[in-house]
Order: structure tokens, then C-alpha cells, then sequence
């Protein structure tokens, strides 16, 4: 009886992920140009905090990350950031000038709208 309770709860899980599904990418070409970041959230059905960034994939690899810092009083600035698309995801860098790197699978992709998971953020786009 335990095993076939384990096992259930297993199929269950899986069945869970397989809902939530990513959007395989074979190459860059869907992502190319500019996305107004939207919003951010912890998790798909949690609140979603509004943003105001852009970002534009180009096609050398380069994601220019354009935004506002508010609290200093710089204005608008512009990170250039490396990213690729391997193994059906996005793979950009977390901190301009390291090789370090975060995986971002598309969760979502319908028309001008695109939802990203990174490693601990869902960030919501829409085609600019």
C-alpha cells in the first residue's frame, strides 16, 4: 500500500511539472529584440510587482538591460549582459563582467507575450 501511495504521489508531481511546461527554444530567433520587463513574482500565482525595464536581445549575444534607478537619481541606465540559448534555455549573465550564469526557461509564449523562471524569479514581458 506504501509503495503504490509513493507512487501516486509521484505521478502526481510529474503530472503537476507537465502542466507548467517550458517552451523548448532551438536558437535565439523568437527572442530577438526588445521586451518591456512588466512585472516580477516569487511564483506564478503569487503577487506580481510591477517593473519598468526593457530588455533587447541582440543577435551577437549581447542583452542590453535598460532601466531607471529610482532611489539614486541617475535616471535611465543601460547594462550590456552576455546571454545564449542552450539546451532549450536562456542562459544570461547575473552580474555584468563575471562568467556566471543563470538558466531562464520560457514558461510562456503566446504572441507578443513571453513569461520567464529564473532561478528565483518569474518575470512577465510583452513584445516592444
Amino acid at each position: 500500500m506504501k509503495t503504490i501511495t509513493t507512487l501516486l504521489s509521484l505521478l502526481a508531481a510529474l503530472a503537476a511539472f507537465s502542466a507548467n511546461a517550458d517552451v523548448k527554444l532551438e536558437d535565439n530567433s523568437k527572442i530577438l529584440g526588445k521586451w518591456q520587463v512588466t512585472a516580477e513574482a516569487l511564483a506564478l500565482d503569487r503577487e506580481k510587482k510591477p517593473l519598468h525595464v526593457t530588455w533587447d536581445f541582440q543577435k551577437d549575444g549581447t542583452l542590453m538591460t535598460t532601466g531607471e534607478d529610482a532611489r539614486s537619481g541617475i535616471g535611465e541606465v543601460s547594462i550590456p549582459i552576455k546571454y545564449s540559448v542552450a539546451d532549450g534555455v536562456i542562459k544570461k549573465q547575473i552580474t555584468p563582467g563575471r562568467e556566471k550564469y543563470e538558466d531562464c526557461a520560457v514558461v510562456e509564449m503566446d504572441g507578443k507575450e513571453m513569461t520567464l523562471k529564473c532561478k528565483f524569479l518569474y518575470l512577465f514581458m510583452i513584445r516592444k
